[in-house]
């Protein structure tokens, strides 16, 4: 054996150097001529703008878990790393640190020197991400790492622009766009976070022509607007206003006249039944414009000020207009009233600023004929699996309420649009992979694509599409995609159509879903909160692996997850438990120890002719049990249920009492007994340190190293076993111990006093019992000085103790222990306790809306939980 580790569980030690370890020897590296079947997935790009945050710390560790499982399983694995260039959200932070650190701004350096610093920048957090990576222990092949900036994925970019263009599903045109005052960029609709603001809602008199009295009332919440006004809209079922039709009206803004026009739109019960229309400043009332032939003058500039529409307003800030121009109508009478009123306004979700309605020339996508494909797919047998299956219908609801997406950015860092303009005839357009041959006539497009355009494409590009068709055709479509709810519209829907469209095939076989990672109270991790909580701090404190087991093994697929001290603190002792344990085991094998190289089939042929190792048996008969509902879970992606299933295994059935009875048998004077139990003391210590290795793979690895096996517990293969012994007692003893050291603890029986029982067992179990009272007896005796002296349904004259276990009741001999009338106080009150557990049980198999809708298993569960609170009752009730 390797010399024995520390006594005490030091995660940093423990995690020192590991991964440089499974780096060096090539354990992460996936091989394109494997003979393994392959198993794929690509890392969701990190934006290079910042360290990792506890999300992505969450996200990669279920990919990583997902990845160690199936390399045990046999899988030539490959899970590829990268990062994304994130366009406006990485030019906002460098924009930041130039102003704040240097005094400067990006236009005083122009486009080439500031895209420089951009990829200075770029280079710093990329290293500050893969020194996290590595703290995490995420098995990236780096080899096939990947930006979404790099050449090939650049050129893959260029080439689905111009496919699109070709088919008409790229174009260029007005359009309201939400557009970010504060970047000066366009937003698509799904990157504007929409937040209930308490503002207010003006009323305005706008007089009729030639009219000093009759006035129409006009409601807006965004008075600044008002100078574009082109019309006043009411409903032609309205009777209102029949009489205004085709009248003309006093814009009070900048006293034009407008005309009253009628449309279908305006509903007759909100607000005054009248409404302005301001086609390039909303997107409903750009609609109506279309409709109506209506001129679409654009009121504001690029940076959220007034232009010379606003008069006297022009150059002040959009609110600043508003506040300015409410108090001048007021003034002069043209003000009906101001109401406060909450509803929802669109902030960039990028810079956090009110986003503007505007009328701007953009590319776009026609979204339409994609989304059907996607529709059409998930229609079918061949769909993207959703865990939980719910979100496809997420997905598809999108889809089919899909608008055109617009993919320009007015910014500097990103991929440039592939279109040119002629110099000398704007009506002449080029849109190609490469720059037109003769390019001094030509000018480039200034404007980048959405930065989710090239994530879109991130799956196959990243896999060699176009560049690589070995990688592609082994690893694409790839296995599965983790990701959070909180972008299924952004990149999931995106990456579907794209891969439709370019390969003809789906991304990605599953698509597992988590939530979001939450604080204790439940309330979202942000920065105005000041509750985040950095990854790499817990690790630093409690190590890696006690993060990643508080992340697996703490929500389910879909759900939040709520950041819980207590629950860290948890997972560490959990740890410990394992390397004390494993330290406990280790200590004790003899020296010269050999495993048996084919240890289920030596297993099998001795076992059974030795009854003291009954102890040995149950343990591999739970082993069993416990690996087969872990595989199951495993599969399943649901990680929570194997995490808790091998915590009871690890925890209670080996650690708590495998352990604890095995010294009976290492303290026998027969060879061969304590030779089964050494052996499967390390077996089984084994199948743990590979079961768990994908939830905690630095520690799994730091104990199987000691066991002088393979190089690294990265080699092995994950347990296939089956042990069906048959069922023995002792279930029995790990029920009976724990009653009887209760028992001594409550009533101060010293360990010297022996305790006596008889077992007033269930019709069904009375065989059981007798058959096994000599085996259960040994260890009752060695472990908490007691013995079962009769097994029976007649109890013999005398005061006993009675203490419920599911079928029997132990029946504890008083004499010389305890006092009687204090125990027939406890009878009572257990008898009470009783008579509300059934009364509850009861309600619930009465109650005709539960056995409608639970399963018949629940039923049956309930019905059996009857009985035995029954069963219980009517002994103590008998007893006392």
């Amino acid at each position: 054996m390797k010399e024995l580790f520390d006594k005490k569980y030091q995660p940093q030690m423990v995690e020192k150097d590991k991964y440089e370890f499974w780096k060096t020897n090539g354990y992460f590296t996936s091989d394109v001529n494997s003979p393994k079947p392959p198993f794929a997935i690509v890392i969701p790009p990190p934006n290079v703008t910042g360290k990792l945050h506890l999300g992505h710390a969450w996200d990669t560790t279920l990919q990583d878990l997902i990845i160690r499982y199936k390399k045990l399983n046999g899988y030539d694995t490959l899970y590829l790393p990268g990062m994304d260039h994130a366009g406006i959200a990485t030019q906002s932070k460098v924009e930041e640190r130039l102003r704040t650190v240097n005094n400067i701004l990006r236009h005083d350096l122009g486009r080439e020197k500031f895209i420089e610093q951009v990829w200075a920048w770029k280079e710093e957090y990329a290293d500050i991400i893969r020194s996290q990576w590595a703290k995490l222990g995420l098995a990236l092949d780096y080899q096939k790492e990947q930006f979404t900036l790099n050449d090939n994925l650049s050129l893959a970019v260029r080439k689905v622009f111009r496919e699109l263009y070709n088919k008409g599903l790229i174009y260029r045109g007005y359009r309201i766009i939400p557009w970010d005052p504060h970047q000066q960029t366009a937003l698509s609709n799904i990157e504007v976070i929409y937040k209930e603001v308490e503002g207010k809602m003006y009323y305005f008199k706008y007089f009729l022509e030639n009219s000093t009295t009759e006035y129409l009332t006009i409601a807006t919440t965004r008075p600044e607007t008002m100078f574009a006004d082109q019309c006043v809209i009411v409903n032609p079922q309205d009777e209102r206003y029949k009489k205004y039709w085709n009248k003309k009206v006093i814009n009070p803004a900048n006293n034009e006249l407008i005309p009253v026009i009628c449309d279908d739109y305006v509903e007759m019960d909100f607000g005054t039944g009248a409404m302005k229309c301001t086609p390039a400043h909303d997107p409903n009332d750009y609609e109506i414009g279309l409709r109506h032939h209506l001129a679409m003058p654009i009121c504001m500039n690029l940076d959220g000020t007034m232009n010379e529409l606003a008069g006297k307003y022009q150059g002040q800030d959009r609110f600043a207009a508003r506040s300015n121009l409410v108090t001048d109508l007021t003034a002069q009478g043209l003000v009906v009233k101001i109401e406060n009123h909450h509803h929802q306004v669109g902030f960039s979700e990028r810079s956090d600023t009110i986003v503007e309605p505007y009328l701007s020339k953009q590319w776009f996508v026609k979204m339409q004929p994609l989304a059907r494909a996607v529709i059409n797919l998930q229609n079918s047998a061949e769909r993207v699996n959703f865990f939980p299956e719910r979100f496809n219908r997420t997905l598809l609801t999108w889809m089919e309420n899909i608008q055109d997406w617009c993919i320009s950015r007015q910014l500097w860092w990103g991929h440039q649009i592939p279109v040119w303009y002629h110099k000398n005839d704007e009506t002449k357009i080029y849109v190609g992979v490469n720059p037109p041959s003769d390019l001094e006539n030509w000018t480039q497009d200034e404007d980048v694509l959405d930065t989710w355009f090239s994530s879109a494409l991130w799956p196959f590009t990243t896999l060699g599409w176009n560049w690589d068709e070995k990688l592609f055709n082994r690893y694409f479509p790839t296995n599965v995609l983790v990701t959070g709810y909180d972008i299924i519209f952004f990149w999931v829907s995106r990456m579907m159509f794209q891969a439709l469209e370019f390969t003809d095939q789906k991304p990605f076989n599953d698509v597992l879903i988590h939530g979001l990672i939450r604080d204790e109270q439940g309330r979202k991790m942000s920065k105005s909160l000041g509750n985040g909580i950095d990854p790499m701090d817990v690790i630093e404190q409690y190590g890696a692996d006690t993060l990643r087991h508080f992340l697996m093994t703490n929500s389910a697929p879909g759900q939040d997850l709520r950041y819980s001290q207590e629950k860290i603190n948890a997972s560490w002792n959990f740890i410990n438990k394992l390397w004390n344990a494993s330290r406990y085991v280790l200590l004790n094998l003899p020296t010269g120890f050999v495993p048996w190289s084919a240890f289920a089939n030596e297993i099998d042929q001795i076992i059974a002719h030795h009854q003291e190792n009954n102890i040995d048996s149950w343990i591999l008969s739970e082993l069993t049990k416990t690996l087969h509902q872990v595989k199951e879970n495993m599969d399943n992606y649901e990680f929570v249920l194997a995490g808790k299933e091998l915590y009871d295994f690890v925890w209670n059935k080996y650690c708590s009492w495998y352990i604890e009875l095995a010294k009976v048998n290492l303290n026998s004077s027969q060879h061969e007994v304590k030779e089964i139990t050494f052996q499967t003391l390390y077996y089984v210590l084994k199948q743990i340190l590979i079961m768990l290795h994908p939830f905690i793979p630095f520690v799994s690895e730091e104990i199987y190293q000691h066991l002088n096996l393979q190089p690294s517990i990265m080699l092995e293969t994950y347990p296939d076993v089956n042990f069906t012994y048959p069922v023995n007692f002792l279930n029995d003893v790990i029920m009976i111990i724990p009653a009887l050291r209760e028992l001594r603890n409550e009533h101060n029986i010293g360990r010297d006093h022996e305790i006596k029982i008889i077992i007033n067992p269930q019709a069904d179990y009375y065989e059981h019992l007798k058959t096994y009272q000599p085996a259960i007896n040994e260890y009752l005796k060695k472990l908490v000085n007691a013995e079962i002296i009769e097994v029976t349904y007649q109890l013999p004259g005398g005061d006993y103790i009675s203490l419920p276990l599911p079928h029997y009741t132990l029946e504890v001999i008083t004499a010389g222990l305890i006092d009687r009338t204090v125990e027939q106080e406890k009878l009572k009150q257990e008898l009470a306790k009783l008579e509300q557990e059934l009364e509850r049980s009861r309600n619930i198999l009465n109650n005709q809306n539960f056995l409608a809708k639970a399963s018949p298993e629940k039923v049956k569960a309930e019905q059996e939980k009857y009985q035995q609170y029954l069963n219980q009752y009517e002994q103590i009730k008998g007893k006392l």
